[in-house]
């Protein structure tokens, strides 16, 4: 398997973005200490095309990915992802909800940690899960940057409120 990587910077830190073969692989929140490379440097037409999508997400001007991606995964993991790309922009769900979806809600534990595998930040929108209760629990890079995405996506979802 051929992998390329790509940085890029944006407002929630440095993004590391990996495309094996023909798809994005991995899209992770890295630290500076980790970071190697040129951001915005991109090899291959599929990182460019990455790297703008999000640019627009970050922008407010897309909700939806359209770049190919692939990760390896049980094929439980591999629903649990499905199903957190079928959580609209702006909405958020609890795991007990996931669970739900997936067609057991015993299996909110299982949910959790595959939600917490999912190598495609953003893209595969693991941050729109939530507590029970609303709360901010575990995510992989952060739970300021959960708040962070959840906050812009509210946002540009609702509509941004100007007094002019």
């Amino acid at each position: 398997m051929l992998e390329t990587i790509g940085y890029m910077d944006s407002p929630v830190g440095c993004l590391k973005l990996v495309q094996a073969d023909a798809a994005i692989s991995t899209l992770h929140f890295i630290s500076e200490s980790e970071y190697v490379g040129a951001a915005g440097v991109f090899s291959t037409p599929l990182l460019r095309e990455c790297a703008t999508q999000l640019a627009r997400y970050f922008e407010g001007d897309l909700i939806k990915f359209d770049f190919p991606i692939a990760q390896h995964g049980t094929d439980f993991q591999q629903r649990v992802w499905a199903q957190l790309e079928t959580i609209p922009f702006g909405k958020t769900i609890s795991y007990y909800q996931l669970a739900v979806k997936l067609g057991d809600a015993k299996c909110i534990r299982a949910a959790g940690t595959a939600n917490g595998r999912n190598n495609l930040a953003i893209v595969v929108p693991c941050h729109r899960v939530v507590g029970a209760d609303g709360s901010l629990t575990g995510y992989a890079g952060g739970l300021w940057r959960k708040q962070w995405l959840l906050e812009h996506e509210a946002k540009w979802a609702h509509g941004v409120q100007t007094l002019f």
